[in-house]
């Protein structure tokens, strides 16, 4: 464990629940714990949901929780496999914290991002949520050092309907906020709840640096992200929810869908190019 603390932050702990959705994850769920551990600003606690994969991970889990103070890690257990919707669902309902973080079971956080969004939503108490860049680095990689001053940028109506504007492991939003992951969805089920808060009129800021990492191509590589076409259908399942809702108006959900038809074909020549450059 990392017990020194870096910055002007290190001796405060953050009033912040992480909730990571653990799925077959035993093999990357250290590095992502020890991220969190390694922050300037420690989250108050940390909340592992094992989403019944049944193959050692909730022993991992325990494992890991043991290496830190008692109650810093807690291990959360899903009675059946429900997709990280119901897994970050479940760790939201067992948060403490006025502030909720997510992170996915194989990506990684800089030391420094939990004090960076701290600091704004400290100077901001409207903001509802708050989110950053992040970037595809291999394990093992030394990431690029995180250069101030940072940017902050309101994301407003509009850019919401372009694409989604917030990764998973970038976000931290009020626990207290009255949306939840939908459960219907196992795919982009983080964009239809941003978007819900977003499209409600809640402020949403996110900062131009880059503070996570994630260590796998984020499509076109293993797991949900994997498929493309049933990525697709699921953007226009959730486009199509927020016209059922009334989030969108009809031209906004015509507008959205053309940006995304744009975007399956941009990810499927760049795939393309790189299963040809593998070859």
């Amino acid at each position: 464990m990392n017990e020194q603390r870096v910055g002007t932050a290190a001796s405060t702990t953050a009033p912040v629940s992480v909730v990571v959705p653990c799925y077959r994850c035993a093999d990357t769920i250290a590095e992502s714990v020890a991220s969190i551990d390694a922050q300037q600003r420690r989250p108050s606690e940390v909340l592992l949901v094992d989403d019944a994969s049944g193959d050692g991970t909730l022993e991992a889990l325990h494992r890991i929780a043991a290496v830190y103070p008692p109650g810093w890690v807690k291990v959360v257990t899903s009675p059946a496999n429900g997709g990280p919707s119901q897994a970050r669902n479940l760790g939201w309902k067992e948060a403490t914290q006025p502030y909720i973080a997510f992170l996915d079971a194989d990506d990684t956080w800089v030391p420094e991002k939990i004090a960076l969004q701290m600091r704004e939503l400290e100077r901001d108490p409207q903001i509802a949520l708050i989110a950053h860049r992040m970037a595809i680095l291999p394990r093992g990689s030394t990431p690029d050092p995180v250069r101030a001053p940072a940017r902050l940028q309101t994301i407003g109506r509009r850019r919401f309907l372009l694409n989604n504007p917030f990764p998973t492991a970038s976000v931290i939003l009020r626990r207290d906020l009255p949306f939840r992951f939908d459960e219907r969805f196992r795919r982009v089920e983080d964009f239809l709840l941003w978007a819900q808060i977003g499209f409600s009129g809640y402020r949403c800021v996110k900062l131009s640096q880059v503070l996570a990492y994630w260590h796998k191509p984020t499509f076109g590589a293993s797991g949900l992200s994997g498929d493309l076409d049933a990525m697709h259908r699921a953007g226009k399942e959730v486009r199509q929810e927020l016209l059922r809702t009334g989030m969108v108006t009809r031209g906004e959900h015509w507008l959205a869908r053309g940006f995304g038809m744009i975007r399956r074909g941009r990810r499927r020549v760049l795939l393309m190019m790189r299963t040809a450059g593998a070859g």
